[in-house]
């Protein structure tokens, strides 16, 4: 199996889908490197980054799920490392 190192970076604008995104990233978190959250109170967002270590389909289906919640964007960017597991 092949795996590529990438960060999913993730804008929360609604907060009632922090629970989902939470939930989202803990069915994960067997790929999850790190995560930083910065919580911006003054303009209501919430900005999430999160390193990842897994197979290309797994982490176009995290990016998919979270960015199909309720007030959530996410957008990926991949390294060239790809590694042979």
């Amino acid at each position: 199996m092949k795996t590529r190192v990438a960060v999913i970076s993730i804008i929360v604008e609604n907060t009632e889908s922090i629970e989902s995104v939470n939930t989202t990233l803990s069915d994960s978190r067997e790929y999850i490197i790190g995560r930083m959250g910065i919580p911006y109170r003054q303009k209501g967002v919430y900005l999430i980054s999160i390193a990842l270590d897994a197979p290309e389909d797994v982490i176009n289906t995290l990016a998919g799920r979270l960015g199909r919640l309720n007030g959530v964007s996410a957008k990926t960017n991949y390294s060239n490392i790809i590694t042979e597991v």
